[in-house]
């Protein structure tokens, strides 16, 4: 049951969120030295909306598009188990057939314990081995439980172990924002799995 969820503050508006998706898209360009054979793949939910803001950015500075996909990691959970007795699977797109020689930016809304993105490298592993893969997330909230870390941060925020972090993007929310929620009890289900909602 989810637990009720309390306001506590707004880290970033709409036009904060675009400078930061606008900084991070030029961090990627610089630490790959352009685009070539690059591909961001979006882990489903909110990490979809992000690489494609993402692209766009990229494309505005460099002129560039740059091939994006979106990645269900649902059954690649430790946690399968435990979510839903039937949990919805959404499909995975790349725009590849295999992903040797790409260098992969892995994209999510938020970073936490690192068990998403665990789940999201056991399933690129289905389609070949990338030159190499990154991690680019927009909001970093700290709690690992995992050694993973990202290469592209947009903004670190400190939260207890009882708050979650809502990220909305116009794509999928009709408005953007990235906010702090208080919720009753901490929640033991470790990053949320790309699920819809707070995290």
């Amino acid at each position: 049951m989810t637990e009720p969820l309390t306001h506590r503050r707004t880290i970033l508006e709409r036009e904060q969120m675009a400078r930061v998706v606008r900084r991070m898209a030029g961090e990627i360009v610089e630490r790959n030295r352009g685009v070539e054979r690059l591909v961001l793949v979006g882990i489903r939910t909110r990490g979809v909306p992000l690489a494609r803001a993402l692209r766009a950015e990229i494309e505005r500075m460099e002129g560039i598009e740059v091939p994006v996909g979106s990645l269900d990691i649902t059954l690649y959970r430790d946690d399968l188990s435990t979510i839903a007795p039937q949990p919805v699977v959404k499909t995975t797109e790349l725009p590849m057939e295999a992903l040797e020689g790409w260098t992969v930016v892995l994209c999510d809304d938020v970073l936490y314990t690192g068990r998403t993105v665990r789940a999201a490298l056991d399933h690129l592993v289905d389609y070949g081995r990338p030159r190499a893969v990154q991690l680019a997330v927009l909001v970093d909230r700290g709690h690992r439980e995992l050694p993973i870390q990202a290469d592209v941060v947009g903004e670190k925020v400190p939260t207890a172990p009882d708050e979650v972090v809502e990220v909305r993007f116009a794509e999928s929310d009709g408005v953007e924002s990235v906010a702090i929620y208080q919720q009753t009890a901490p929640d033991e289900d470790g990053d949320g799995g790309g699920e819809e909602g707070p995290r």
